[in-house]
């Protein structure tokens, strides 16, 4: 199983970027994917989540309007995380993960099922 994110970089604030989520070992037909934002010197949360499933998304309230996840329907197994309007405080690394073992449990994204194969992350930076 393999999760590689790719995408970031340095970007001014209000610019856009869009970062790719690439998947192998697993069907994403299945499961779900999730997206994640450390800032610096803060923990991990959860910013988004797509099930492979039947599509239903998860947005962090705060950033729904700003942020779009989606699943590439030709690739079968790549997400994306649009993000536009970005803003100082969403600098930080970008994780993609999924929940294989748990899922089964309760397939829902909106319930924050625990994920345990994770992505090594992309650095996002918004300065100007």
């Amino acid at each position: 199983v393999q999760l590689v994110e790719s995408g970031g970089g340095l970007v001014q604030p209000g610019g856009s970027l869009k970062l790719s989520c690439e998947v192998s070992g697993f069907l994403l037909d299945a499961f779900a994917v999730g997206w994640f934002h450390q800032a610096p010197g803060k923990e991990r949360e959860r910013v988004s989540c797509i099930s492979g499933r039947d599509g239903s998304t998860y947005y962090k309230d705060s950033l729904k309007g700003r942020f779009t996840i989606s699943r590439d329907n030709a690739k079968k197994n790549t997400v994306y995380l649009q993000m536009d309007s970005l803003e100082p405080e969403d600098t930080g690394v970008y994780y993609c993960a999924s929940p294989l073992s748990t899922w089964y449990r309760n397939p829902s994204c909106s319930s924050n099922p625990d994920y345990d194969y994770w992505g090594e992350g992309t650095q996002v930076t918004v300065s100007s």
